[in-house]
């Protein structure tokens, strides 16, 4: 049986956006008027055609029943305790507590640099700081999770003295239960939960959110030649597949994010389709996340443009991000990335 998905897409902004879906010409993203669609993409795997909400009652009722499903999941409010989602993108403030991450590796792996790191962080505007103590770049290894529980250990307590949203970048276990005391927000696990297999049974104990992350492989495999069949649609159907496990597994809360993980396994063609078409990810129901911070993908399509902080490209997807309704960007120069969102919305906004 033919399977179907529905992107949205022809988004409108702010003023003209409320406008919009009052009169009921558009329909909102995430709960949120002052970003609004009025145009779906109806995609399949041989197959795709736009459409207008308002056609959507000529499909044939099979099709409709799914894209009526879809668009609620699109249009209905999104919920993590303690984040806000009104004035979005959100910022999650990077803070790697390591010698070797593909970036900032070694620049905040000492306790007085992290601290000094995470006030900037917040000065600059970042509502989540998501602190890690294992680099997950293409081809590291794994460390000993004492190890790595050492290294975050250093500013748990600093992060909640701050009265912070703190996100714990980890895959393992053990790293969560040590972490836990410390009344975490959120779980960033790059593996998608695959690497620990205790990892579900710590959330399902401890009701805690977290994120779905899509890699393909390990960190060690997974830059060596990704394919795809279809690469929006297979990690498309990755994330509904995850959701049933969890579900059966016994987390009942949809307090989940979700990151299709760009530069984790895929290549400058996968990461361009993936951030182009970002917007498919809203009909799963859940708040999307985008990771493109300096990415490599920047450094491969600026070419001899690149540098060392990749900071244009990372502006710059970032903003083409906000304007597909993301609700979370993952970012190392939130400054830089905020002063662009902020200056970009009152030019384009207001």
């Amino acid at each position: 049986m033919q399977k179907y998905y529905t992107r949205a897409c022809n988004f409108y902004y702010n003023t003209t956006s409320k406008e919009n879906v009052k009169k009921k010409i558009s329909l909102p993203i995430g709960g949120n008027k002052s970003i609004s669609f009025d145009t779906i993409e109806i995609i399949t795997r041989t197959n795709k055609k736009k459409i207008s909400i308002k056609s959507i009652n000529k499909l044939p009722s099979k099709i409709k029943k799914k894209i009526l499903i879809d668009i609620n999941n699109i249009s209905r409010a999104k919920k993590i305790p303690k984040l806000k989602f009104g004035n979005l993108p959100i910022l999650m403030g990077i803070l790697n507590i390591t010698p070797d991450s593909f970036s900032d590796g070694g620049k905040f792996n000492k306790k007085v640099s992290a601290k000094k790191q995470i006030d900037k962080l917040i000065a600059d505007g970042a509502k989540i700081i998501d602190v890690g103590g294992e680099s997950t770049r293409p081809g590291s290894k794994e460390i000993p999770q004492t190890e790595e529980w050492l290294r975050v250990n250093k500013v748990m307590s600093y992060l909640k003295s701050k009265k912070l949203f703190v996100s714990l970048d980890t895959r393992k276990s053990f790293v969560m239960k040590k972490a836990s005391k410390y009344k975490l927000d959120l779980i960033n696990d790059v593996s998608g939960l695959s690497h620990d297999s205790e990892a579900i049974n710590f959330l399902k104990n401890s009701k805690l959110p977290f994120v779905i992350h899509h890699m393909k492989g390990t960190t060690e495999t997974m830059q060596k030649n990704p394919n795809y069949n279809n690469v929006l649609l297979d990690i498309y159907d990755y994330f509904e597949d995850k959701l049933k496990l969890i579900k059966k597994n016994g987390i009942k809360h949809n307090h989940i994010i979700l990151d299709p993980g760009i530069g984790f396994g895929k290549n400058m063609k996968h990461n361009i389709t993936l951030i182009n078409n970002i917007s498919i990810f809203h009909s799963l129901g859940l708040p999307v996340m985008l990771g493109i911070s300096r990415k490599r993908f920047i450094k491969d399509i600026s070419g001899q443009n690149d540098s060392e902080q990749r900071i244009g490209g990372t502006v710059s997807s970032s903003i083409f991000g906000m304007l597909q309704g993301i609700q979370i960007l993952r970012i190392h120069d939130v400054n830089e990335v905020n002063q662009g969102i902020k200056v970009f919305k009152k030019l384009n906004f207001s």
